[in-house]
């Protein structure tokens, strides 16, 4: 903390420093941008982490962010209801939705089995999935007939999907793993589109 800043600054500084990837310097040099910018543009950018903050949720079938329930890739009739593509983050989600490379289903488990780190099954929305499959004719949605396992290929990505493989066999439900054409330990959100691209057209059973 500089003396020398006046304290409203100095908080600035500080709470945006705790951002991810933000060190002091790169954080010292936004709120310094922030102090050129006119009022109506930061009281809008305000605004706007207030409202996201206030309206975004969970949709409660995939765990994806949402503002209603169930979000719109949910709810949409187009979509293939016997898939469900599995990531480990809404950042995986996107990346793959954004390439446009799947239409049916997804599921975001909210991270890896990480025993070293504290974080087992359950930790993940792994039971939400295991329900998910086991629904069909109860809630009048089609059976789930495939499980796509799209986490990455780190070995904590590796070790789910052993785990989830396993668990979803027991029900009977196909499940495949995304083709090698993923680099060894790169997470999805940085993987180019006609990577993933291949991937999904050479994926496998797993």
């Amino acid at each position: 903390m500089s003396k020398n800043n006046p304290p409203a600054l100095e908080d600035l500084i500080g709470r945006l420093s705790r951002l991810p990837g933000l060190g002091r310097k790169t954080a010292t040099r936004l709120a310094l941008f922030f102090l050129r910018q006119p009022g109506e543009d930061v009281q809008g950018l305000a605004r706007a982490l207030l409202e996201v903050k206030n309206k975004i949720r969970f949709c409660s079938l995939c765990h994806n962010f949402t503002d209603r329930d169930p979000c719109s890739r949910c709810s949409d009739p187009h979509r293939d209801q016997g898939v469900i593509c599995v990531v480990e983050t809404p950042a995986d989600l996107l990346a793959i939705d954004s390439a446009g490379l799947f239409s049916g289903l997804y599921h975001v488990l909210g991270g890896v089995l990480a025993p070293l780190a504290g974080v087992g099954p359950d930790d993940l929305k792994i039971d939400e999935l295991l329900k998910r499959v086991e629904a069909g004719d109860a809630e009048r949605r089609p059976l789930i007939r495939e499980v796509l396992l799209a986490t990455g290929s780190s070995p904590e990505g590796e070790s789910t999907a052993v785990y989830l493989s396993a668990r979803l066999r027991e029900r009977g439900v196909t499940v495949t793993r995304l083709a090698r054409g993923l680099p060894s330990g790169v997470d999805l959100e940085y993987v180019d589109s006609a990577t993933l691209k291949q991937s999904f057209e050479y994926r496998r059973e797993f």
